[in-house]
């Protein structure tokens, strides 16, 4: 199958990149790419080096998987040959990948409408669609044609928390402004305004410990038809792992 991961030019997340591509490509499906103008897109890379964040570097910043998983994506040559937004049609693809990030260079991706209206149509197509941490706001700013609505009103789903986002900002805010602030409403809050009910949004049990393989059980997704969300980075390899199972048409094993 061939799988969309749409970027920004710059500033997402590399763990929720490339954990996601390593994952799904092992399995088998071919990835493909999207930016604005169809250039390579960058990671931020705050969460590369660790730099500016001080002696919170090892909790924050992408981990060693992540990392040897983002080495290998930026060596992919079709990493190197993304599609334009505009360039780009339902039918290209058999599925979407919506990683997230919260440095500025992310406002251009989540702010879209070529890209929103791509996403619509891919989901209401019925097509496996993930979306972890900031990804989910995009899908929650993608209006349904058939109602109106966001594509996910009547859906269940999670996002990036609003304990998580306060908490990474005011570790940071001091030095480092409103780095983990990408709009002045958390993400927890637009995407559950764009819900059905409140309680369609699930904020999971509180993370401690990213995943891993064989750690699958410390991730939190939350799979709805089509559709699978996840939180943080820390979710990456069992958001990924969902995502595989809607492709196969498998259930969410007992973890």
């Amino acid at each position: 199958m061939k799988i969309l991961i749409p970027l920004p030019r710059f500033d997402f997340d590399p763990t929720e990149v490339a954990i996601p591509w390593a994952l799904v490509t092992n399995a088998g499906h071919e990835v493909r790419f999207s930016t604005p103008d169809g250039k390579p897109g960058e990671a931020d890379p705050r969460m590369t080096t660790g730099e500016g964040l001080g002696i919170l570097k090892r909790l924050l910043m992408a981990d060693h998987l992540a990392l040897k998983a983002y080495s290998d994506l930026v060596n992919d040559p079709l990493f190197h040959e993304p599609v334009p937004y505009a360039d780009l049609a339902p039918d290209d693809v058999d599925g979407v990948i919506l990683p997230g990030g919260h440095a500025p260079g992310m406002k251009e991706y989540l702010e879209s409408e070529t890209l929103q209206r791509l996403v619509c149509e891919i989901f209401e197509s019925n097509k496996p669609t993930g979306a972890i941490c900031h990804g989910v706001l995009l899908a929650a700013r993608c209006t349904s044609n058939k109602t109106g609505k966001s594509i996910l009103h009547g859906r269940k789903t999670t996002s990036l928390t609003k304990m998580l986002e306060l908490t990474g900002w005011a570790l940071t805010c001091l030095w480092l402004g409103d780095y983990y602030r990408t709009y002045p409403v958390t993400v927890q809050e637009e995407v559950t305004a764009a819900l059905a009910a409140p309680d369609d949004f699930i904020p999971g049990p509180t993370p401690i410990l990213r995943d891993r393989p064989g750690k699958l059980s410390r991730g939190f997704v939350v799979r709805d038809g089509n559709y699978v969300s996840a939180r943080w980075p820390g979710d990456a390899h069992r958001f990924a792992t969902a995502f595989i199972q809607l492709l196969d048409g498998t259930s969410e094993p007992e973890l």
